[in-house]
């Protein structure tokens, strides 16, 4: 039986600044409800590779396939709408408004009405806005932040704006999360309560594609990590099998090196 494809699928991905081959070649899968990590040293091409994925800029060559669809070509609008979100390595919240109007921001991606219906008070778009608000609801809940659902952002703490952040990409409906060094800047506790919605979301088979520097944070989420140096992919394997690797060891301290666990700390 022939297995099946998966979920999303890059191939051949390539980007020059000039002389500068910032990703070279790049193939990797992500199936659904999967969680991989990509990392790699400073400079190894993991912010490029976010970038061209979400739309951000566009690959010299290469083919980047969510569900059979080719979306090399398309706007970071039209990338998002078809399930793709993410994440970025600082808080962005819109400022002067509340957590529960920045999450229903997340979801204009998904909305099937334009302006014109909704202020004329058509049903189907009053349904869609309420199913919205219903939808927020959950969300702040499911990441913690139910009793700050009428604050506005600007109160929020640093951990509780990283959290802020993933209810707004889950309310896109997305297929894919991409997550940007989200454990940046967080305390212990906040990193724990942070893995536990990751792993949450995972359960709910929403993919997610994480770039982070912390491999404590890293190491017990991922189920399969690529490793990038330079542009390239130098390897792609479970967690356990990366650690020991030698080309990722070598990546990281700049020379062979034995027994030793791979480490941003």
């Amino acid at each position: 039986m022939k297995a099946a494809d998966p979920l999303f699928r890059v191939e051949g991905l390539t980007r020059r600044f000039g002389g500068l081959v910032a990703v070279n070649d790049l193939s990797f899968d992500l199936n659904a409800g999967e969680i991989l990590g990509l990392i790699g040293p400073n400079g190894a091409g993991k912010s490029t590779t976010f970038n061209l994925v979400a739309g951000a800029l566009p690959p010299n060559t290469g083919s980047i396939r969510l569900n059979g669809e080719e979306l090399v070509g398309l706007r970071p609008h039209q990338i998002a709408a078809r399930g793709i979100m993410r994440t970025f390595q600082h808080n962005m919240p819109f400022d002067g408004m509340t957590v529960s109007e920045n999450i229903l921001v997340g979801a204009h991606t998904q909305m099937r009405h334009g302006l014109g219906a909704i202020l004329a008070g058509a049903a189907t778009a009053r349904r869609a806005e309420s199913d919205a608000i219903a939808r927020a609801a959950e969300l702040i809940d499911f990441v913690g932040l139910g009793e700050w659902a009428d604050a506005d952002v600007g109160t929020l703490s640093f951990g509780q704006g990283r959290l802020l952040e993933t209810a707004r990409a889950l309310a896109g409906e997305p297929r894919i999360i991409l997550f940007d060094e989200p454990a940046a800047g967080l305390t212990p506790s906040e990193c724990d309560r942070l893995s536990e919605i990751i792993l949450g979301i995972a359960g709910r088979g929403i993919s997610v594609l994480l770039i982070e520097h912390d491999m404590r944070f890293l190491l017990p989420l991922a189920e399969r990590i690529v490793v990038l140096n330079f542009g390239e992919k130098i390897a792609d394997a479970s967690s356990a099998d990366i650690q020991g690797d030698p080309a990722v060891i070598a990546a990281y301290l700049g020379e062979p090196a034995t027994d030793v666990e791979v480490s941003d700390a």
